[in-house]
């Protein structure tokens, strides 16, 4: 079986009371994509939410990953991967990209690379929600 990936994108801002629909997300993911490959930011609310809802799936699903995404190179601002991930990943040529589009570029990367995205963009004007609409454009 070749092996999945997924992506979360998501508002910075996002509440606990999403959690267990996040979770279930996860699981569906797993159980019926087949997906043992999970990455994902940390740089808001729903980022944390996402790390939490894959160590906690991780559980009874011992084949799966947890990868932390890096936009900004490792060398610059070194970065351990937390408690319940198994790596870090800073996506190749990112040291040409502008430091004010780090992120937004390496969120679209993952985009462009992954087999799947689990999102959480309701807000009409944001770049979580440009990312949701350029997937959607490309392969999603």
């Amino acid at each position: 079986m070749i092996a999945k990936s997924c992506f979360f994108i998501g508002h910075r801002k996002a509440s606990e009371e999403i959690y267990t629909d996040l979770r279930a997300a996860v699981e569906q993911h797993i159980v019926e994509f087949g997906v043992t490959e999970f990455l994902v930011g940390h740089y808001g609310g729903f980022d944390k939410l996402a790390a939490r809802a894959v160590i906690d799936a991780k559980k009874a699903h011992t084949e799966v990953t947890l990868t932390l995404l890096l936009p900004y190179h490792p060398a610059e601002r070194p970065m351990a991967a937390p408690e319940g991930f198994d790596g870090t990943y800073y996506p190749p040529d990112m040291e040409r990209v502008p430091r004010r589009v780090a992120i937004v570029r390496a969120n679209r990367y993952m985009v462009d690379h992954v087999d799947y995205l689990i999102a959480y963009a309701w807000h009409p004007v944001s770049n979580a929600r440009k990312l949701v609409e350029y997937a959607k454009k490309s392969q999603f």
